[in-house]
């Protein structure tokens, strides 16, 4: 199979402890990881790997646009906006790790084929990623889902600069995948940096309406169906508690509903760079990844085993 050339901007945290995960792909071929700070340590391991490391930002890509397929943008959704135009017309595929929710918003684990062929496709955030899986599988195994919300808890020492910098847009963004993806006719989306020593792993929490006459026992197997899809590819994914029915009546942007789903989630990361308990970030770029070399394979010739 022929690997698909690729290229990450952003060399933070993001950026690098995507570097080392897709050092092991056998569908992706890092070409480089691009910076713009000369005396970053991501640019530093980069070179020492054999990785190129440019630090002149995202015009080092268009200048090698000839010489690669796909671009991990993991800077800000103001740097993303600015240049996903020009990847486009350059012919570079961008896979978008910022909240700027320019391309089709992807959840490996529930719509992973549906925009393989776009040219910009957006891994909405760290909350996102983690959250709406659980609103989905809640969506499937009711009727309609009146009313979701997410509650995102993660170690301040791994909220670095773009994080924080992007906190209005990754709400935004993830309540809009709750609703686009998830299923949810309405949403909300909150986000926490817990400055705890030592720091705690990625937490989530998802409240779901649960209108009547729902099936609660199939509610319970969907959520925990889906966790496991999820740590098929981020395996430091887990149930904290098993999924719990609360009897109300709850009121809801959605309406006044009898009952609610709440499940309770923790991210563990792999420790390629970032340090286990930043799951919000090692969620995002083994998502990233997944999307990457789905990609890649998409592209195989019919006939040309993947």
């Amino acid at each position: 199979m022929k690997q698909l050339r690729c290229a990450i901007i952003g060399s933070g945290n993001i950026g690098t402890d995507l570097m080392y995960k897709m050092l092991r792909s056998t569908s992706l071929d890092l070409v480089a990881l691009v910076g713009i700070d000369p005396a970053s340590d991501g640019l530093a391991r980069a070179r020492a790997a054999g990785i190129e490391g440019p630090h002149t930002g995202p015009e080092w890509v268009l200048e090698h646009a000839d010489d690669i397929d796909l671009v991990f943008d993991a800077t800000s959704a103001y740097v993303h906006m600015r240049h996903h135009r020009e990847y486009r017309d350059a012919g570079v595929t961008a896979i978008d790790l910022t909240p700027a929710a320019i391309g089709p918003k992807i959840i490996p684990s529930v719509n992973l084929y549906d925009h393989l062929d776009a040219p910009n496709v957006n891994m909405v955030t760290c909350g996102g990623q983690a959250t709406t899986p659980m609103v989905f599988a809640i969506r499937r195994a009711i009727s309609t889902l009146p009313y979701a919300e997410m509650v995102s808890t993660v170690s301040s020492r791994s909220a670095g600069p773009g994080t924080r910098q992007n906190i209005d847009e990754f709400t935004r963004t993830t309540s809009t995948a709750l609703q686009e993806i998830g299923g949810a006719k309405f949403s909300k989306a909150i986000i926490v940096l817990n400055p705890a020593e030592p720091p705690i792993m990625m937490r989530n929490t998802v409240f779901a309406a649960i209108p009547e006459g729902a099936d609660h026992a199939k509610v319970v197997a969907s959520v925990e169906e889906m966790a496991a899809e999820v740590a098929q590819y981020v395996p430091g994914y887990r149930l904290k508690n098993p999924p719990v029915i609360e009897e109300g009546p709850f009121h809801t942007p959605g309406g006044v509903v009898p009952y609610r789903a709440v499940v309770l989630l923790e991210v563990e990361g792999a420790g390629d760079y970032l340090p286990r308990f930043a799951g919000n970030l090692d969620i995002m770029t083994a998502a990233a990844l997944r999307v990457g070399e789905a990609i890649a394979h998409s592209r195989v010739p019919t006939g040309v085993p993947a």
